[in-house]
């Protein structure tokens, strides 16, 4: 898709050739100037045009994922394949996906993206490791025209101001996915209050601390039940573990060893960790639903096949199916040259049963930089 250079290189033969060919003449001079601007106008529309891929033409697109071995990553990763390659078919223009992982570290992800500008990408599609380095990431790509869809781990939204335009962020509001956590307990027939004393006693399973999206759903799925009228009861500071599986069995072990039967709801910032805190919570001999309750988000396969054995309470859908299709439709309108929004909401879904988890297309909610701010400040002050 690399037509822009060939054809301003054209143009400047073009101004260069008649500017050189001209006489002495006023008139003459005035004349060849004239040409020659009108040829570079019309070169350059030429050059916009052809910005635009047609079949058989290549796109080529730097895809830089946080870490490849994430559950819910590995579902948006897979489908975003899927998509790219369905739209090859469909149109005959090759998006040749170049995916590179991340490993859970912000300088090997750095050096990746470096590569993809310095290889010229047409358009990067970005979960960062570390959102704070949105702000040199954009910096560097918008020297060297690279436009970039952010997905999964939103950038403070003064960086989405830097490249207005030709930078976006295709994601799910995580306070949504808190909240529906909560409701799901609160809609449960004792209200997550098991014991009958008026508390709802509970631990915290969380991600990253440092990821926007942990942070707001250990805020709000609390705040979902408060704002029900219950009265809820952290019997521990929120357990790090990471978005790992392993980790989620290891802390709730510890968690149902020291707490035992005071400890009524396990909340966790994904179905992963919240898969192994379903073995820990069989190895206890309690039984979900029956005397603990255990919520998640994600509702991938594993915790699918849960819901239906009764192991978990409840999940929340965060839609990777048309996360990623939204992301590798707005990476195409960016690779075009065209202006994008700044952002693009899909929304979670509460989850239940099998049936609200299906998969099917939905519209994105857009979003400018200035609407987001004030619905924060909103949010902040509620």
């Amino acid at each position: 898709m690399k037509k822009s250079l060939s054809l301003l290189l054209l143009a400047f033969v073009m101004i260069f050739t008649l500017v050189a060919c001209n006489d002495t003449t006023e008139p003459a001079e005035t004349e060849t100037e004239t040409t020659a601007e009108q040829a570079a106008e019309e070169t350059a529309e030429e050059t916009e045009e052809a910005t635009a891929p047609a079949e058989g033409d290549t796109v080529e697109v730097g895809v830089a994922i946080y870490r490849f071995d994430d559950n819910f990553m590995t579902l948006y990763r897979e489908e975003l394949e899927n998509y790219f390659n369905k739209l090859t078919e469909e149109t005959g223009v090759k998006y040749a996906l170049d995916i590179q992982d991340g490993k859970q570290d912000q300088a090997t992800q750095t050096e990746q993206i470096n590569n993809f500008i310095t290889q010229g990408k047409d358009v990067m599609i970005l979960n960062l490791v570390d959102k704070t380095a949105a702000n040199a990431v954009i910096n560097l790509a918008q020297e060297a025209g690279i436009p970039i869809v952010f997905i999964n781990r939103e950038p403070e939204t003064e960086d989405m101001k830097l490249w207005p335009g030709k930078t976006t962020y295709v994601g799910a509001d995580a306070t949504q996915s808190g909240t529906f956590q909560g409701e799901i307990i609160a809609e449960t027939p004792n209200k997550g209050d098991i014991n009958g004393d008026g508390v709802i006693n509970y631990i915290m399973l969380q991600g990253d601390p440092q990821n926007v999206d942990a942070q707001q759903r250990t805020e709000f799925s609390i705040k979902a039940l408060e704002d029900a009228g219950l009265t809820v009861k952290a019997l521990a500071e929120p357990y790090q573990a990471n978005w790992d599986s392993a980790k989620g069995q290891e802390f709730a072990a510890n968690a149902l060893a020291q707490f035992g039967k005071d400890l009524e709801v396990i909340f966790s910032n994904n179905d992963g960790m919240a898969m192994g805190a379903i073995q820990s919570i069989n190895s206890a001999g309690r039984k979900v639903n029956e005397d603990i309750y255990l919520v998640g988000v994600d509702a991938i396969p594993e915790a699918m096949q849960a819901l239906a054995d009764g192991t978990l309470t409840g999940t929340v859908l965060n839609d990777h199916y048309n996360q990623s299709h939204t992301a590798a439709d707005i990476a195409i309108e960016l690779a075009n040259g065209n202006d994008v929004s700044s952002y693009y909401w899909i929304d979670y879904v509460k989850v239940l049963d099998q049936s609200s988890a299906e998969l099917k297309d939905s519209e994105p909610r857009t979003e400018t930089v200035e609407e987001a701010e004030a619905r924060y400040a909103e949010r902040e002050n509620n």
